[in-house]
């Protein structure tokens, strides 16, 4: 763990103690929840690209098209961020919109129900912990934090505060997902084996560099050291830089480029369908191999996730070609969910042939079968993922959201451990008992051999409601010749 990890981890663990007391002052400030005659005051904390683009203009939509919600407040580092987002709200909404550079002013002074944040990957975890300690609901954009420290923190703060926090990864609330999840419970696949996805782009100018720069981006204009955390241990100090601002996937320090930028979209809904979440053994790798553009993020990379329940899970991707991706699916012992295009409100089966399954092809036509979901998937899957999230508010249903922390943090500890092992050349272990990382070692492979010898039983994805269905196979007759020669006698006889 780096200096300014060490930092951010006792920072984060003094945030939640200090909250804790500057929460209850803002509680006794807070009108009740909202109610059928209240509107949900709402605030954004982040409003450039992503924070604009998706969270402030969805949810002025569903505003405008009568939801029980208010955009008040706006808080971000950069001077036009702020006053666009505050203008479009005013514009399209009507009313007054305050304007803040310190989201905790923001906190402390709006009497906010919920927050909306779109901010730098490392400013995640502080921002959400401290809106929820402070009573208000979140919606924070993917990846939900930046380190798997964090999203333990925060797992539990959302436990204790039982606040609604949705995670930005807005293809989880497209329906082919849990149909997908309904379809392996009962066995349609059998025994599940392994799923395989991806996020492959290209670009003549090198990714995430079309993020503009402009001559108005200057310290005048930029809090910097606000945007680096400072003052907090997230970054350490530096010279003001406008592609670091603009463009910060590309930095570690703020980012971790395709591993938590792309790869927490795919992983998240893989672990969505399959019922899968934490990861017992880590394995990342790739490398710059074109892009040489002052990045510190791979252009090539691959993480190779084991899971306790006998899964293994492929996320790849190359940043610098894109028109031959990896099929996404998911493999089982009798047949392969084929996801050929996620957004739509099918997916194909592939069966296994018969001498395997040892299904009648009239049970079972051997063949592929397209599947449609009784949902139609969302024209408009942000909006459809804020909707979601309000609904959850107003319901006081927290695991209702389509993308809760407990799934965010699963898809953390995989993206996250990924990008660790690819930088720092080690595998790793993760132990969803007590929570804690380690190094691998020859366990894995040790534990299913004994399991063989032993001659166990498979393991399933949670939520299996198939019995031994596809989890089996049979002794050809030979096998019974099978075993050691003890004192030179033959097994067989």
């Amino acid at each position: 763990m780096s200096p300014t990890d060490a930092t951010r981890r006792t920072f984060l663990r003094s945030t939640a103690a200090g909250v804790a007391a500057t929460s209850l002052a803002m509680h006794a400030q807070k009108s009740p929840a909202a109610d059928a005659n209240s509107k949900l005051r709402i605030g954004f904390v982040g409003v450039g690209g992503r924070g604009f683009g998706a969270h402030v203009k969805s949810l002025s939509k569903i505003a405008s098209e009568g939801a029980n919600i208010e955009l008040v407040a706006v808080c971000d580092v950069y001077d036009n961020n702020r006053n666009r987002a505050a203008d479009y709200i005013e514009k399209e909404n009507g009313g007054k919109v305050a304007r803040y550079v310190d989201f905790r002013e923001m906190y402390a002074k709006e009497n906010l129900d919920a927050v909306s944040i779109g901010t730098p990957d490392h400013w995640h975890a502080i921002q959400a912990i401290e809106a929820m300690k402070g009573d208000m609901h979140v919606y924070c954009e993917k990846p939900m934090v930046k380190q798997v420290e964090d999203a333990i923190e925060l797992v539990s703060v959302w436990k204790d505060t039982g606040k609604v926090m949705q995670v930005g990864v807005q293809g989880t609330s497209l329906p082919v997902w849990d149909a997908a999840r309904e379809k392996i419970d009962e066995g349609l696949l059998g025994k599940v084996l392994m799923y395989q996805t991806e996020y492959f782009r290209n670009s003549d100018i090198g990714q995430w560099r079309y993020y503009k720069l402009s001559k108005d981006m200057t310290p005048k204009t930029i809090d910097w050291k606000r945007f680096l955390g400072v003052e907090e241990g997230l970054a350490e100090d530096q010279p003001f830089d406008r592609a670091v601002f603009a463009q910060w996937r590309r930095f570690w320090e703020f980012g971790s480029g395709m591993f938590t930028d792309l790869f927490v979209h795919r992983t998240t809904q893989m672990m969505k369908a399959t019922g899968l979440r934490y990861p017992a053994r880590i394995t990342g790798s790739g490398g710059l191999y074109l892009e040489y553009d002052g990045r510190q993020v791979p252009d090539v990379a691959t993480v190779v996730a084991e899971f306790n329940e006998g899964c293994q899970g492929l996320v790849t991707a190359t940043m610098a070609a894109s028109e031959t991706p990896v099929q996404q699916l998911i493999r089982g012992h009798y047949g392969s969910i084929v996801f050929e295009n996620p957004n739509a409100s099918e997916f194909t089966f592939v069966p296994e042939r018969p001498q395997v399954t040892h299904i009648s092809p009239n049970d079972l036509p051997y063949e592929r079968q397209i599947i449609k979901t009784e949902k139609e998937a969302p024209k408009d899957q942000t909006k459809a993922h804020f909707e979601n999230w309000i609904a959850a508010i107003e319901n006081n249903t927290p695991q209702s959201c389509n993308n809760p922390p407990d799934l965010g943090a699963a898809a953390i500890v995989l993206v996250n451990l990924g990008a660790r092992s690819y930088r720092e050349g080690k595998i790793y272990r993760f132990d969803d008992e007590t929570m804690t990382i380690s190094e691998a070692d020859g366990s894995w492979s040790k534990k299913w051999e004994q399991v063989s010898k032993e001659r166990g039983k498979p393991e399933h994805v949670p939520g299996w409601k198939a019995g031994d269905k596809g989890s089996t196979i049979n002794d050809p007759d030979h096998q019974r010749l099978e075993g050691p020669w003890i004192d030179g006698k033959d097994p067989a006889a």
